[in-house]
Parts: C-alpha cells; sequence; structure tokens
C-alpha cells in the first residue's frame, strides 16, 4: 500500500494519550428514523443504480452501483473508487452507521488494501491513501486489512483514526502509525454476516464502535476527546487495491443528527471556520502497538538501548573519578597525622 505546520503546530505530531480521565463508553443511537438526515444518507434503493448519476451522490473511478450494494472496487490489482455526498454537513453533533462489506479470493495477508470513511472540506479528489487525496483537511477512518509495516505486533483488519489540517502525510508502509489517533483490531473481512461501523462526535469526542461479530451489539473501538472538526465538510468513503485485491462494499451510510446541549459561548462561534485538531499529550511515534491495537510505551531498542548504555557509563566515569579524589584527599590527611 502506498506531510507545512501552521495552525496545527499541536497537530504536526497527532497527539495520542487523551488529556485527563478516560470518559465513559459512549452510547451509539438505536438509529431513530426521527433524527435521519436523508440528504446525507445513502440507502437502498440506490437511485439512479447503473447509471453515470445519483441524486445527492457522486461516484467515480472503478465505483459501480447495482441494485444491492455500491462496489467502490472490484477483486481486481490497482483499483481505486470512491463515493461522495453533495451536501455539506453543518451539523455540530452527529452519528454516521455505515453498513459495509469487505470480501475476495486472496487468503490471508493475501488481500487489500482497505477502505477509508471521510468527514472532509475536499470531496471526489483521487489520490493513494486507500483510493483518496492525502494531506487532506478533516476526519479519516480506516478499514486497513494488510500489514505493510513488517516489523509490526498489531493484528490486521485494523481500525485506526486520524485528523488532519492538510499539513500531514499519511505513511502506508508504517500503515499510518505515525498519525494515528487510537484504533483497533477487527474481524471484518469476508464474514458471512452484516458488519457494521459506527462513528460518533458530539462536543469534541470521537468516538468509533464496531458491529462485525454477528452478536448484533456495538463493540467500542476508538474513544477519544479533544476533537476538533469544522461544519460544512463532506461524508465520503473510498478504497483502493494494489498488488492485492478484494471486493469493498457499500451497502448503505445513515447519518443521524444527535440532540445535544452546547454550552452558551459556542452559540458564538463560526463553526466553519474551525481547523481541525486534536488536543493530546504525546506523539504517536513514541508508542508502538500491542497485537490487541493498544498503545503501549516504546521498547528500549536502537539508539535508545545506545543513550541508556552511554548515560550509565558516563554515570560510572563521574562515580569512579569522584572516589578518587576522595580518596586521595583522605590519604594526604592520613599523612599529615603521622
Amino acid at each position: 500500500m502506498a506531510a507545512g505546520a501552521g495552525g496545527l503546530v499541536a497537530a504536526a505530531a497527532l497527539l495520542v494519550a487523551v488529556a485527563g480521565p478516560r470518559p465513559a463508553p459512549a452510547e451509539l443511537t438505536d438509529g431513530n428514523s426521527e433524527h435521519l438526515k436523508r440528504e446525507h444518507s445513502l440507502m437502498k434503493p440506490y437511485q439512479g443504480a447503473g447509471s453515470a448519476a445519483m441524486p445527492l451522490w457522486d461516484f467515480q473511478g472503478s465505483t459501480m452501483v447495482t441494485s444491492q450494494y455500491v462496489r467502490l472496487t472490484p477483486d481486481e490489482r490497482s483499483r481505486e473508487g470512491s463515493i461522495w455526498n453533495r451536501v455539506p454537513c453543518f451539523l455540530k453533533d452527529w452519528e454516521l452507521h455505515v453498513h459495509f462489506k469487505i470480501h475476495g479470493a486472496g487468503k490471508k495477508n493475501l488481500h487489500g488494501d482497505g477502505l477509508a470513511l471521510w468527514y472532509t472540506q475536499e470531496r471526489l479528489v483521487p489520490g493513494p491513501v486507500f483510493g483518496s487525496k492525502d494531506n487532506f483537511h478533516g476526519l479519516a477512518i480506516f478499514l486497513d486489512t494488510y500489514p505493510n509495516d513488517e516489523a509490526t505486533e498489531r493484528v490486521f483488519p485494523y481500525i485506526s483514526a486520524m485528523v488532519n489540517n492538510g499539513s500531514l502525510t499519511y505513511d502506508h508502509s508504517k500503515d499510518g502509525r505515525w498519525t494515528e489517533l487510537a484504533g483497533c483490531t477487527a474481524d471484518l473481512r469476508n464474514q458471512n454476516h452484516d458488519t457494521f461501523l459506527a462513528i460518533r462526535y458530539s462536543r469534541g469526542r470521537l468516538t468509533v464502535m464496531t458491529d462485525v461479530e454477528d452478536k448484533n451489539e456495538w463493540k467500542n473501538c476508538i474513544d477519544i476527546a479533544g476533537v476538533q472538526l469544522p461544519t460544512g465538510y463532506f461524508f465520503g468513503a473510498s478504497a483502493g487495491t494494489g498488488d492485492l485485491s478484494d471486493n469493498h462494499d457499500i451497502i448503505s451510510m445513515k447519518l443521524f443528527q444527535l440532540m445535544v446541549e452546547h454550552p452558551l459561548e459556542d452559540e458564538t462561534v463560526d463553526w466553519t471556520k474551525i481547523e481541525p485538531s486534536v488536543s493530546l499529550l504525546k506523539s504517536p511515534k513514541d508508542n508502538v502497538d500491542d497485537p490487541t491495537g493498544n498503545f503501549r510505551s516504546g521498547p528500549l531498542t536502537g539508539w535508545k538501548v545506545f543513550l541508556l548504555l552511554l548515560c550509565a557509563l558516563l554515570g560510572i566515569i563521574v562515580c569512579a573519578v569522584v572516589g578518587a579524589v576522595v580518596f586521595q584527599k583522605r590519604q594526604e590527611r592520613n599523612k599529615r597525622f603521622y
């Protein structure tokens, strides 16, 4: 699978550990139809199926609309496709439910590359990040099915989140670990049952949950506070294949408005002018992953071991010099007494 600074100096290293105590798991909506925003939703029957035009949605590349699904890529090499909502979203609090299916003939680690869900300023711009552009503005959720980093300990398929103000580059060779906010492993490929993902954004808190085990219940994947996303961006989905391939299908995308009270000071904010950012503590570069997809402190390897040994050696030398000086002074003092 295949960076500037400015207002996002804090996001130039997009941080991973959340300040303060960890919030309780978010309760996702049950899909109350009265809060469904149809202008931002894609559902069957798809109008314009098999044609080059769909009301409210545009698609490009290898995308094909059928009566049962929107196929972003077929199970063929070097294909890219995407589908984008035409209507910008001006909701401050929302929840997106995505019914998807990733499947193909490839066996373990012989399939790829994955699917991305977007809430971004740009739309319909092809590129190297799962079929869409790099250095984007907004939010991306990646459903990555192929491990490019051979040294990684994480288990694939792997879901991760990234927020960008246009200054960061997604590093495919490291599976996006340098700019990842958080993530989890999810067994979502080649399932014989329906697979779903939910993205909730409300009052600066981003929550991603999955339902891929045929249990009809949401499982927590990502929960991050301190996320700032502007209004007026577009929802979309894209996928890409390289030397390996898969079918990447979208069955539905349903957006729900969340009825949430905001502080009075929020009424004076122009939410269209907010820059995408995250307020966290340390860089993802200071972390490695464990097989469950959680972060732990990096191991003492490479230059870290060298620095540790150097500090230990310097400490020994200093102690030896101080000890020698003290010993010499004691010897001189003892000579004066004889």
